[in-house]
């Protein structure tokens, strides 16, 4: 995983892995949720992927926009 940027140091998310249809983040506390197309939409994945290149807002994505719809989570 690539660590995350936060380049506000405010966010919850540590790391990232970027695949063709998922996006995969852990965050500080240690668990890792997986999003996919299926799960959140074509549109909010690749905005997803962005926001976590670009270091910035990827944590308040995910809780404004698909708090619940990832497809799977783990430890």
């Amino acid at each position: 995983m690539k660590q995350y940027l936060d380049s506000n140091g405010d966010s919850g998310v540590a790391a990232y892995d970027v695949g063709a249809d998922f996006i995969h983040v852990r965050f500080k506390d240690g668990w890792i949720y997986e999003y996919t197309s299926s799960s959140v939409g074509a549109h909010s994945l690749d905005a997803m992927k962005s926001l976590a290149r670009s270091g910035d807002g990827l944590n308040s994505f995910i809780n404004k926009q698909v708090r619940k719809k990832y497809a799977r989570k783990w430890r």
